[in-house]
């Protein structure tokens, strides 16, 4: 009931406020010709006054107080025609109080019809307060929000929001929610995953290097991860190194569970950068476009087959020229992926003794083979 007894007196208040001048006309201007009236009624006392000095004879006085009070008339006369003009019609107020009437009954007809009057106020507490099963998830996050703003410190919390962020695609909050959860809660592949996942789409999809340490940390903490792996290789496509994130995706397809979900897009990606390399006319370091395109359709053997063979290749490759410094980190991870430890250890052990052990590129090869979890020597 407060909601009506409001909105009629706002509604009354509002159609007053343009009835009033319409039913009343212009009151408070000023006809244009007042000034000049006053003007002439100064004329006529300062005439007065210089007869009384004897500055002026009465005759010609007389002459310009008639001059004047014929000017007076006329400005009297268009001063009432401008009255008339100006005050709108009777057909013209009759229409626009038609007007200002049925604004507010139509609307409230249609907000009765159309609308929920009866419907009871729901505060953001109240809701907030709902069982989470009955809850929207803006709801849910408002929820949890509020949560965070008076816990801070709940690891779990910012831990459980980072990913819904990142699914509603609010991915400058993603990131902030993936570093609190890290920062409380500690370092794990799916939390480093994430931020670089979120990183990236912060940046428009870019693989940064922000975003590339990310997923570098999270392939340290767990060298299977997907999602880091996946990333990285779209990092080296995008830096045009389009052999190096085919042979990457390469060897993730030989790796992945046949019922992942990262499958379709690892396909999908190295169908594009194969159509990438052929335009650019960049011989791949992996399979062509038409390998790829069989590789889709090959059983898993078949395509491990494949991967061992494409891996030999490169082997083979890195003994004609072995000054390939990224060759070198490609065969390491590749028999990592593989799950070849020997090949690759014995791969890490040949790169640092090409290029010394003392060397920034056996430093290089250390790091990198350190963050897939493989050391030199067991």
């Amino acid at each position: 009931m407060l909601f009506w007894v409001i909105a009629a007196i706002l509604t009354l208040g509002a159609s007053l406020a343009v009835l009033l001048p319409l039913a009343g006309g212009p009151k408070g201007a000023s006809a244009p010709g007042d000034h000049d009236l006053e003007v002439y009624r100064d004329q006529l006392s300062e005439l007065d006054r210089d007869v009384a000095r004897g500055l002026i004879q009465p005759a010609e006085a007389e002459e310009a107080r008639a001059e004047i009070g014929r000017r007076i008339l006329r400005l009297g006369a268009a001063g009432q025609a401008d009255t008339t003009a100006r005050r709108p019609s009777v057909a013209t107020r009759l229409v626009a109080t038609v007007a200002v009437l049925a604004v507010p009954l139509v609307s409230w007809g249609l907000y009765i019809k159309l609308g929920s009057p009866d419907l009871p106020s729901q505060p953001l507490a109240e809701r907030l307060a709902k069982n989470p099963a009955d809850s929207s998830v803006d709801e849910l996050v408002a929820r949890a929000e509020a949560h965070l703003a008076a816990n801070p410190s709940d690891g779990r919390g910012w831990d459980v929001l980072a990913p819904i962020y990142l699914r509603l695609q609010r991915y400058s909050d993603a990131v902030s929610a993936y570093r609190n959860a890290i920062r409380l809660d500690g370092e794990s592949a799916a939390r480093q995953s994430g931020l670089g996942e979120a990183i990236a789409n912060a940046a428009g999809g870019i693989v940064s290097a922000e975003a590339q340490n990310a997923f570098e940390a999270a392939l340290k903490l767990d060298p299977a991860n997907p999602k880091a792996s996946f990333y990285l290789a779209m990092g080296l496509a995008q830096e045009g190194r389009t052999g190096e994130a085919t042979v990457a995706w390469q060897n993730m397809l030989g790796t992945l569970p046949a019922e992942s979900p990262w499958r379709r897009a690892v396909e999908q990606a190295l169908a594009e950068n194969a159509k990438r390399a052929v335009a650019s006319g960049t011989p791949a370091i992996g399979p062509d476009a038409q390998a790829v395109e069989a590789a889709q359709s090959m059983s898993p053997q078949d395509r491990q087959a494949m991967i061992e063979t494409m891996v030999a290749g490169l082997d083979e490759k890195l003994k004609q020229n072995p000054h390939d410094t990224e060759g070198w980190m490609r065969l390491i991870r590749s028999y990592v992926v593989l799950g070849k430890a020997d090949q690759a250890r014995d791969a890490l052990s040949r790169g640092i003794s090409v290029f010394g052990a003392d060397s920034e590129e056996a430093k290089k090869f250390t790091a990198f083979a350190a963050s897939l979890g493989l050391t030199a020597t067991e």
